[in-house]
């Protein structure tokens, strides 16, 4: 058996048993170099959320996850964020913005066409350009489900802000299985392919890709949200950049004088000075950071929140009563209330407590307030 590759972690709590033997096999299969485990990890299928891992030169597909790409965009807006306080016009917002992006898939008459970067670059194989060309073009400029979320926001001078979380949809799923079925297995259950094969660089060229696609799918809902507010309410953006990021990926990396494959599943690239979003769950506060470039933690940040309780359990401990608790003074769609007890804010760790926990990985620029949530 491997020894133990190098740690360091930042908790808010204990690893339980099943967190703690997943991290003890990732830090012992074949060529992880370090490790590093934020203070949102959770179990996942696996590999961990919340983990990054460094190698030389295998690729970990299962250190990535399904949904490559998933990240977070942020646009300001030149209107105060109490402009939503009144509930009809909140009402009629969330309902136009529900209209304009489907949680699944785009109307064959209503896609967005695929940005240059995306549509001109070839993926590995004919099955992957076939649903790229089909299911992938469908959902650009759709949400999907789980804890991806559209929120409207208020910082402390009481802007108003736009996120949205949201990854490469069906596209990364395929991208993933397609790779996976041709890796091998290493450390008994985990699979692997080797960069210095072509299965190797045919999986890195789509996984970036992907993130791409997930990128392009943030920006076009971003700028329909941005049109919808102009023609329903005459709020503008504002003459600022969007804060964009991602935390399902691979990148190749210099760290230690050594080039890296680093593998972030849940986990946000926080190098010094880089601008970054770590969400709440639905309902509580969001940060906008800046990376401090830690050394020790792979030059990486949490990527939200993290889940305290699994959706199961969450759908069986949490009420319809106690999710319109948490939710007071956050508009959202009462009528999904059974469906969202799985994302309500108890199901999530306190993200204060993530902030506190990585005080030394970011430093909190904007601390932002929910006024409006879209989940499908």
């Amino acid at each position: 058996m491997n020894e133990p590759a190098p740690m360091n972690a930042w908790l808010i709590e204990p690893f339980d048993s099943l967190v703690a033997a997943a991290i003890d096999r990732l830090r012992r299969a074949d060529d992880v170099q370090r490790i590093a485990v934020m203070p949102d990890v959770h179990l996942a299928k696996d590999i961990c959320v919340g983990t990054v891992i460094a190698t030389r030169r295998l690729l970990y597909p299962g250190a990535v996850g399904g949904d490559i790409g998933c990240g977070m965009l942020a646009m300001a807006f030149d209107a105060p964020a109490d402009i939503l306080a009144d509930p009809a016009r909140a009402g009629k917002l969330l309902a136009a913005i529900q209209q304009a992006i489907p949680s699944l898939r785009r109307h064959r008459r209503r896609t967005f066409p695929y940005p240059d970067g995306v549509r001109q670059s070839p993926l590995s194989h004919p099955a992957l350009e076939a649903i790229k060309l089909d299911e992938g073009s469908l959902q650009l400029g759709t949400l999907g489900g789980g804890n991806h979320f559209i929120e409207l926001q208020s910082d402390e001078d009481n802007r108003l802000w736009l996120m949205i979380h949201s990854g490469s949809r069906a596209m990364g799923q395929a991208i993933r299985a397609h790779h996976s079925a041709r890796a091998r297995l290493v450390a008994g259950k985990l699979l692997a392919l080797d960069l210095g094969d072509i299965t190797g660089q045919e999986y890195l060229a789509d996984m970036n890709w992907a993130r791409r696609y997930a990128d392009a799918n943030r920006q076009t809902m971003a700028h329909a949200i941005a049109e919808l507010l102009e023609d329903t309410l005459a709020i503008h953006r504002a003459p600022t950049p969007l804060i964009a990021c991602d935390h399902n990926h691979v990148a190749i990396e210099q760290h230690g004088g050594q080039s890296l494959l680093v593998h972030r599943k849940g986990a946000m690239w926080a190098p010094a000075g880089m601008t970054g979003v770590v969400p709440g769950s639905m309902g509580t506060l969001s940060y906008h950071v800046e990376g401090r470039g830690c050394p020790q933690s792979i030059n990486s940040s949490a990527h939200g929140a993290g889940r305290a309780l699994s959706r199961q359990a969450a759908r069986s401990q949490i009420t319809l009563r106690a999710l319109g608790r948490q939710m007071e003074g956050v508009w959202f769609d009462y009528r999904k209330a059974p469906s969202l007890r799985e994302e309500a804010p108890s199901a999530y760790k306190d993200v204060r407590a993530v902030m506190r926990a990585q005080h030394d990985l970011v430093k909190i620029l904007r601390t932002l307030r929910p006024i409006l949530v879209y989940k499908a």
